[in-house]
């Protein structure tokens, strides 16, 4: 009840588009920073919002933690495309979303390990879980996929269907690395095409980078290490009690940024602009700043191809918010129409 009130608020409280961009943006780059930072990413958050903005290319020794942040940020850029988007839950999904999280957004699907996978206690070297044999896998995967699919339409709550994906996910481990990222990503991904967005306000890797032990705690629900030793049929309370509680925190500290801004925004929006989508928002706030931008200006800001972006500026001039100036020249320029 706390989420769903929460959630309710948000959706419906007045904001300006600079205002929704810039606590968007905060919870994209808290999200992309601790969630790096959970699997041992040395960058500190300041350090890792100037690779987000690339006023830094790199840091002595730590290419691979560059690497890591710019390919998570681009993996949360790509769910949130997708979840607008509303694309199916599918494994083709899952195995692009982990090849931008391990290798970059260019890079081709990545196939499930061929191998074992065993997770070690880093200061003794012992085993804290021996996830199910490669040849388990796929089936796991496929089974995954559907009781997802399912669970929507059989309509199970939302956040329960992404605490539940997270956790199978994890406990399948069907990579031999990035599989904490990627579960995070898919649980985010599921929110926010279902209508559990919150806009982008929250971060939830914030909060388990916060108190590890008990988001790893939750995850461990059973005694015995090896996944064929009772992991596949335990009870999953205490992980969804953690996923929903923390949800509860997250959207509640979303909702009361969000009432403390729209106090200082008074006016309610005109009817046109509260029509426009996320992504047209995100780029009518950058007209708070300029008179006219370029395309270049909305694929950095929306993270989006270059063809992409000519496509969605096509469709904002014709929708008759936004309009061409100097047409005769190939680079063109925008600005905001009359209305």
């Amino acid at each position: 009840m706390e989420i769903e009130s929460a959630r309710a608020i948000v959706e419906n409280i007045p904001l300006s588009p600079a205002i929704e961009r810039e606590l968007r943006y905060k919870a994209r780059v808290r999200s992309t920073h601790y969630s790096t930072r959970i699997e041992g990413n040395r960058l500190t958050l300041k350090e890792a919002e100037q690779v987000i903005e690339n006023k830094k290319k790199g840091f002595h020794g730590r290419a691979r933690d560059v690497k890591e942040v710019k390919n998570y940020w681009d993996a949360l850029i790509k769910v949130e495309d997708w979840a607008e988007n509303k694309v199916e839950f599918t494994e083709d999904i899952i195995k692009r979303l982990h090849s931008i999280v391990e290798k970059g957004k260019r890079a081709k699907p990545t196939s499930y390990r061929d191998g074992q996978n065993v997770i070690r206690d880093s200061q003794s070297g012992g085993i804290v879980y021996l996830p199910p044999e490669a040849k388990d896998v796929s089936r796991l995967m496929a089974e995954m996929v559907r009781w997802v699919r399912k669970a929507e339409k059989d309509g199970i709550p939302i956040p329960i269907i992404a605490a539940l994906a997270h956790y199978q996910f994890a406990t399948i481990h069907p990579y031999y690395d990035g599989n904490g990222r990627t579960a995070r990503l898919l649980a985010t991904f599921v929110l926010q095409r279902d209508g559990y967005g919150l806009h982008g306000f929250f971060s939830m890797e914030e909060h388990h980078a916060h108190d590890l032990n008990s988001y790893y705690g939750s995850l461990a629900v059973h005694k015995h290490h090896n996944y064929y030793e009772g992991r596949a049929s335990a009870d999953l309370t205490a992980w969804i009690k953690y996923f929903m509680a923390l949800l509860s925190k997250v959207f509640t500290q979303a909702k009361d940024e969000a009432v403390k801004r729209v106090k200082k925004f008074v006016p309610r929006e005109p009817k046109e602009l509260r029509q426009l989508d996320r992504r047209a928002r995100v780029v009518f706030s950058l007209f708070s700043k300029k008179d006219k931008i370029v395309s270049s200006d909305v694929a950095q800001v929306l993270g989006l191809s270059n063809r992409m972006v000519r496509v969605l500026l096509k469709k904002w001039v014709n929708d008759g918010w936004l309009i061409v100036l100097d047409t005769a020249n190939r680079s063109r320029t925008y600005s905001l129409s009359a209305i």
